[in-house]
């Protein structure tokens, strides 16, 4: 079952630890890892969307929209999510980043069954927030853009200024495993592959 909710893939950073490639693009056995993601999340959301900055023809060919930074002095995934809300038209928006391909066939439903009234559902995988992995209202738009206005630049810092809901995903816990250097990389392609 789809819910009425919008993913947004965030693709747009500098990836800087793994030498300022784009993360998204790069290949898991064969696969650039954001076709992973893509493949994790696709069917538990009515729309898909992909936030990128550079490389935007690679990104369009996996036949998504593809949204770049409204704002172009804003860096990191508070601006993806910005352009993001301002771009959906679904009532909600769930925001992954494109480095987590093993990500829970359960993720949109678990975010979405403890949202409730609040404004935003953040996970938590056992140990810490993954701020990145959330479920937000779209009609939050306005908000973050006077946030980030404000010289708001950190996710979490955005989050404290709403009602957010923090979502137990534990027994996920690997799920939320990200790729920032060469050797995650190697991990990540272990893990997938199964070898």
């Amino acid at each position: 079952m789809t819910l009425p909710v919008t993913a947004i893939v965030l693709a747009g950073g500098r990836a800087t630890r793994l030498g300022g490639r784009d993360k998204g693009l790069i290949p898991i056995a064969g696969r650039p890892m954001i076709a992973w993601t893509i493949a994790a999340i696709a069917a538990q959301v009515e729309s898909l969307i992909i936030s990128a900055n550079r490389n935007i023809a690679a990104y369009q060919s996996f036949g998504y929209p593809v949204i770049t930074d409204l704002d172009t002095r804003a860096t990191g995934p508070l601006a993806g999510l910005a352009a993001g809300l301002a771009t959906c038209h679904s009532p909600w928006l769930m925001s992954v980043p494109c480095d987590t391909p093993a990500l829970p066939a359960a993720l949109a439903r678990r975010l979405a069954a403890a949202v409730d009234d609040r404004q935003a559902a953040i996970a938590h995988d056992g140990r810490r927030i993954q701020p990145a992995h959330a479920l937000l209202r779209t009609a939050l738009a306005d908000r973050l853009t006077a946030f980030m206005a404000g010289d708001g630049r950190r996710l979490q810092d955005w989050y404290a200024t709403l009602d957010t809901g923090i979502v137990d995903l534990s027994d996920y816990r690997d799920a939320f495993d990200n790729v920032n250097t060469p050797e995650q990389l190697a991990a990540m392609t272990a893990r997938l592959t199964g070898r």
